[in-house]
């Protein structure tokens, strides 16, 4: 089987296959996740919780360095904040509704936003002094993503569950490492992540 590529899956509406793993070639330390905490999302303990106003003022500061790109690009778009699983969020959308105008700000494969979502990021810790976890979104491509990568998590899990296998994945950014992860979880098996950027990816475990 081919190994299924979670950049491509559900784009249209093809999911590819998913390659098992042979045991010995698993990683043998647990996942311990980014450095961010992005793969395994809320913060940890002993690394300090954010307060709320913190979180807003992190937003705050993204809108603001965000619309300054907008008008430099002359693309219209309306800035969203909130605070969703202990970090900053920031949506930008289109206030025609057609997200496809937005599209330069994503890439092909997500690489743009990804980009920019890091110097969002920059532009936060340099105006206060601390780095940021904030999430960045263009055009609803995360949540396009996320549905697409919760429909290659299950396929991997009924495989591991009919052939009592592990199975890895492809190689996914820490977003969509911990998307999966979060699904697997969901569904009642176990996962961890191998291998450094770019080339890290999930491996989905077979129950006990």
């Amino acid at each position: 089987m081919t190994e299924t590529d979670p950049r491509t899956a559900g784009e249209d509406e093809q999911g590819g296959g998913i390659a098992i793993v042979e045991p010995e070639d698993v990683a043998e330390n647990p996942d311990e996740g980014d450095e961010e905490g992005d793969e395994e999302g809320a913060a940890r303990p002993g690394r300090g919780r954010s307060s709320l106003r913190r979180l807003e003022e992190e937003g705050e500061v993204a809108a603001d360095y965000l619309e300054e790109l907008l008008d430099i690009a002359d693309l219209d778009g309306d800035i969203d904040i909130d605070v969703e699983n202990g970090r900053a969020s920031v949506a930008i959308v289109t206030e025609s509704g057609n997200q496809r105008e937005l599209r330069p700000l994503v890439g092909g494969q997500g690489e743009v936003l990804e980009a920019l979502q890091e110097l969002a990021r920059l532009a936060v810790q340099a105006k206060t002094g601390e780095r940021s976890r904030l999430m960045l979104d263009v055009a609803g491509y995360r949540a396009g993503r996320r549905r697409a990568l919760e429909d290659v998590a299950a396929r991997a899990v009924g495989e591991v569950r009919r052939t009592g296998e592990p199975v890895r994945l492809e190689p996914m950014n820490a977003f969509e490492r911990k998307v999966v992860h979060d699904a697997v979880a969901e569904a009642g098996l176990a996962s961890e992540s191998e291998g450094v950027e770019p080339a890290r990816r999930v491996v989905v475990l077979p129950a006990g």
